[in-house]
């Protein structure tokens, strides 16, 4: 194939998605009814590939007025040079924050759609370091009553034999230690001994704070301590981190490689989330970051954006198998993957790409707005 017939991008579309959650949810310090996805489907010929964020409304904006230019009419095949021009168009408007979910969900669906043109699973295309990707069931919300949680750890636990589980702590910025306590007393009850128990306080707690709760926490066998103080914090992390024999995660907030690096001296394992850094692309350069330092990563949220990335790492520790988001997927894609027996196998079925095509009666229901930005001049 010369260079003049490589096939390019020919235009990106925008859906703003609203999807009430089943019941109200909370975390530590943010409570919840919906959640908003920003879905792009970006088009080459007769092709398409979908990639998406969890965020702001906002998102849909900067992808057709700031980033879609440095995407339409470039190569299919030349992902990472897209998403290094988006990185710079955002330098004034801001690559932080709705700016990095943004570029994020353009570049899913530029991996998407080249695996698809290729005709290879994402995982294939990439290269393949492990044939099964960790994941680990993770929900507890604050808001849920004890039937709940338990419904919810024994489903995980029993009916998808799933090895490990996270559940919510640091209600109300840390301000409620005794339900906390109690809650991670209830969960290794539900779950017995032989399941890993992960907690995650969302940033709720202080540094002396947290170190005493994770005295009380060891008690009970809590593997993970996630964000037990601000993820800004990382002397604090770091405190955490040398007063317990618990693993100390986070990372989820981090948009730049240059965060990446100086949060990893703070934990046991790195975080991040290949919606809101920069994409796969710059989520697979998060994960080497990380083993140069010695350190395993572990996917925030978005499984099914992840799993075909995470099958190409060989320091992967797991994925988050996030309840919101996996009811989200489940709901509005066809051709979504199974935990049953904790591991997800991304690219069995031979499928291109991600291997996930969006229900059209889903797709309108749940539409809040669609945009699609011009395609290229010839």
């Amino acid at each position: 194939m010369t260079v003049r017939s490589m096939p390019t991008v020919d235009g990106l579309r925008v859906w703003v998605l609203d999807f009430p959650t089943d019941v109200p949810e909370a975390d530590g310090t943010a409570t919840w009814t919906s959640t908003t996805m920003v879905l792009v489907r970006a088009r080459s010929g007769a092709s398409h590939g979908y990639g998406w964020t969890y965020g702001a409304a906002a998102c849909a904006g900067v992808i057709t007025d700031l980033l879609a230019e440095h995407a339409i009419g470039r190569s299919v095949f030349d992902v990472p040079a897209a998403n290094e021009a988006m990185h710079r168009a955002l330098r004034n408007a801001g690559r932080p924050g709705i700016g990095g979910y943004a570029l994020s969900a353009v570049d899913i669906a530029l991996w998407d759609l080249k695996s698809r043109l290729l005709g290879l699973p994402l995982a294939d295309l990439l290269g393949r370091a492990r044939d099964t990707v960790p994941v680990y069931g993770s929900g507890g919300f604050t808001t849920y009553t004890d039937q709940q949680a338990r419904e919810q750890l024994r489903g995980w636990t029993e009916q998808q034999a799933i090895p490990r589980v996270k559940i919510k702590i640091g209600e109300e910025w840390g301000t409620r230690e005794d339900r906390d306590l109690a809650r991670v007393e209830q969960a290794r009850a539900i779950i017995g001994p032989g399941v890993e128990l992960y907690v995650d306080a969302n940033g709720g707690y202080t540094a002396k704070q947290a170190i005493r709760l994770a005295r009380r926490f060891e008690e009970y066998g809590v593997r993970w301590f996630e964000e037990p103080v601000s993820s800004d914090d990382l002397a604090g992390l770091a405190r955490v981190r040398a007063a317990t024999g618990i693993e100390v995660a986070a990372g989820e907030y981090g948009f730049t490689l240059p965060y990446f690096a100086a949060m990893a001296p703070s934990v046991d394992c790195l975080q991040a989330d290949a919606t809101r850094c920069g994409g796969i692309t710059v989520w697979l350069r998060a994960a080497a970051l990380a083993q140069a330092h010695g350190l395993e990563l572990s996917g925030h949220c978005a499984p099914h954006v992840h799993a075909h990335a995470a099958a190409a790492l060989p320091n992967l520790r797991h994925l988050e198998w996030f309840h919101d988001h996996i009811r989200i997927e489940n709901l509005l894609f066809d051709g979504t993957l199974d935990p049953t027996g904790g591991a997800l196998h991304p690219g069995r079925s031979d499928a291109p790409g991600m291997g996930l095509t969006p229900r059209p009666d889903v797709l309108e229901r749940h539409t809040r707005t669609t945009a699609t930005a011009p395609a290229a001049s010839p």
